[in-house]
């Protein structure tokens, strides 16, 4: 056995330990925002609820119940009174002659087994096309049988542990099979990843509700759902993901530490304020990095000691940038879902700009909103400029002008996993736009009826950085990466 660190491996040979990797950003969080939203305001589970939780709509109703009274418990709360407890191993197994397949978990001792508890089946991102009604058997569920469906969109599978009495540890036994006859393969596929290079991963955690106060903790194996310094971040990632437009590019990723860079920079209290400043004003769009969060230990708040000049200059700024998001919902170039995710951005953020609440945390918080909100103006405001640059006067031969290029960044925990760098388009014929003396004399020059010489080019003339703010629970850092974005076209 081995112990259980986060996302499966594919399935080895029968009696093997499945490897999990253990680094998926705002995993537990992510959880707690799915369970929360699952009910509405009226306490009933709403319709995408049983897709995303792999409810059946036949089904013994215990996986409904154990939803329903999560989704409620964490919305009377605020994300409070719900424990997590990770397995210490897993181990999956299976026979050649049986369809099942055996998933064996290791617990911790724990005294939150005297609860109900709840088991997780996790995916890292949510099924497609996949359509399989599946059936788990075990002494340690409560009914001993319970089923799943699951099909596209569906990201969780809950089903409801059997409590017990004492601290020791535990061990679960549970029995997977697909109800149609013939599916073991498609069963490995959805589950475990069982296909040779399958993107389907899936992890496994038990919920425990408790009572708001109760410390029923016991290790470094219990987390909670409600992890304030993470819900900030992770809620930023969230935000990014639902308002900046998703674009697919047929070309293969690029590796952002592949590139040159400046210096990181700690942003801590000792960071220099006059780097900072610089980039507060700058133009240049932001990727942010979690290479190296876990899911049951959240990163460590950042702090920052800004003067109160610049502190009073990144609040205006901070504000400047949410009211032009906030036209942009107004005007639904951005979707409307955007605006509540903004307040709570704000919220969570504690900044407020000036005085005692602005310092340390939520200065470090403050300014990566801003950063955040800079790319996101500045991804609509280069959108709008092409649209008014294609509903212009068209000509079979464009003069040289700036373009739009899009790439892919080769990470998944990057947010935005793609960026807008630019291009430099078009012809440099007489009269040339933004050319310098040698590139006039070269045309002329040509002109002349020497056609042997390189003719001028329309090309970049003037670029912006990249920034990178890498995360993890240890440090934070800024990284610049000079010259990437084209921001002005010439001939030369």
């Amino acid at each position: 056995m081995l112990t259980l660190v986060l996302f499966w491996s594919s399935l080895g040979p029968a009696g093997t330990a499945a490897t999990v990797l253990q680094n998926a950003p705002c995993f537990v969080d992510d959880l707690a925002v799915a369970l929360h939203d699952a009910t509405g305001e009226d306490g009933q589970l709403v319709n995408s609820s049983t897709a995303l939780f792999g409810l059946c709509t036949e089904s013994d109703n215990s996986s409904q119940s154990a939803l329903t009274e999560l989704s409620a418990g964490i919305r009377r709360n605020n994300r409070a009174g719900v424990e997590v407890l990770h397995p210490t191993a897993v181990l999956v197994s299976e026979k050649d002659d049986q369809e099942a397949v055996m998933v064996t978990f290791d617990l911790p001792q724990s005294p939150l087994f005297k609860l109900k508890p709840v088991l997780v089946l996790a995916f890292e991102k949510a099924l497609t096309d996949e359509e399989l009604d599946v059936t788990f058997s075990s002494l340690s569920l409560q009914p001993n049988t319970q089923s799943a469906c699951a099909s596209e969109g569906t990201l969780y599978i809950l089903l409801t542990g059997k409590p017990s009495e004492g601290n020791a540890d535990q061990r679960w036994e549970i029995s997977v099979q697909a109800k149609s006859p013939n599916t073991k393969q498609n069963l490995k596929d959805v589950l475990i990843g069982g296909k040779s290079g399958s993107d389907v991963r899936m992890t496994p955690l038990l919920l425990f509700s408790v009572e708001t106060g109760t410390n029923g903790r016991s290790g470094s194996s219990v987390a909670s759902l409600q992890t304030p310094s993470r819900s900030f971040l992770c809620e930023l990632r969230r935000f990014l993901d639902a308002v900046l437009p998703q674009h697919r590019s047929d070309t293969p990723p690029l590796r952002l530490d592949s590139l040159q860079s400046l210096p990181p920079l700690a942003l801590d209290p000792s960071t220099s304020e006059t780097l900072l400043a610089g980039s507060i004003n700058s133009s240049a769009p932001t990727v942010f990095s979690f290479p190296g969060w876990s899911s049951s230990f959240p990163a460590r708040p950042g702090q920052l000691a800004l003067s109160p000049a610049l502190l009073e200059e990144m609040g205006q700024r901070l504000e400047k940038n949410e009211q032009q998001i906030r036209e942009l919902i107004r005007q639904e170039a951005v979707p409307r879902s955007a605006s509540e995710k903004l307040g709570r951005l704000r919220e969570l953020s504690g900044f407020q700009g000036q005085g005692p609440a602005a310092e340390g945390e939520s200065q470090y918080n403050g300014f990566l909103l801003l950063k955040a909100l800079q790319t996101v103006t500045r991804t609509y405001n280069i959108q709008r400029r092409l649209r008014a640059t294609r509903s212009g006067p068209s000509t079979s031969e464009p003069i040289c002008g700036l373009g739009s290029l899009t790439v892919l960044f080769e990470s998944f925990f990057l947010v935005p996993k793609e960026g807008d760098i630019g291009n430099c388009r078009g012809s440099c014929a007489f009269p040339l736009t933004n050319g310098n003396n040698h590139a006039v004399l070269v045309n002329s020059y040509i002109e002349a009826g020497n056609v042997n010489e390189r003719a001028p080019c329309c090309v970049p003339v003037a670029y912006d950085p990249m920034e990178v703010i890498d995360c993890d629970e240890k440090s934070t850092f800024l990284t610049v990466k000079p010259d990437m974005v084209a921001k002005e076209c010439g001939c030369r």
